[in-house]
């Protein structure tokens, strides 16, 4: 839940900046780019972690190798696609991989929710809620990347 609250606190401030006269924050665009390169900011950090880590490596599904490599790897997408949405001729690109990254990560969520696994201590979102939130966020990095 944590990065929801993340991405509507960086939606709302750069909208609020937007309204008060920062041109480059003017609109939902701008304003979502911010929010969800927040949100990707917090979750790649957390990918590093040393609180958050060990449930990550764990997430992963058995089947696939070198778990704690994929959580490096992921992590340092999630922060590179931060930055791209906050550059202009990238957003749409970074957001674009963004939704395919969250895509290939999902099935380590279900993998989790199915496991019983818990995440900083405290358990992974349910499977029902972790979709719903997937959905929401995909297609938020959907309307970035065709927004325009």
């Amino acid at each position: 839940m944590a990065p929801l609250v993340f991405l509507i606190i960086g939606f709302v401030l750069a909208r609020v900046a937007g309204l008060a006269g920062v041109d480059a924050l003017d609109g939902w665009h701008p304003a979502l780019r911010v929010g969800l390169a927040l949100m990707f900011v917090v979750t790649g950090l957390a990918h590093f972690a040393p609180r958050m880590r060990a449930g990550m490596i764990a997430m992963v599904p058995p089947r696939l190798p070198r778990p704690e490599l994929l959580v490096t790897v992921t992590g340092l997408l999630e922060l590179a696609g931060a930055v791209g949405l906050l550059i202009p001729v990238t957003s749409r690109l970074a957001a674009g991989a963004l939704a395919l990254l969250m895509i290939a990560m999902f099935p380590a969520n279900v993998s989790a929710a199915r496991r019983k696994l818990s995440l900083g201590g405290r358990p992974v979102e349910p499977i029902g809620r972790r979709s719903i939130l997937q959905v929401l966020w995909v297609g938020l990095a959907v309307a970035v990347a065709f927004a325009g």
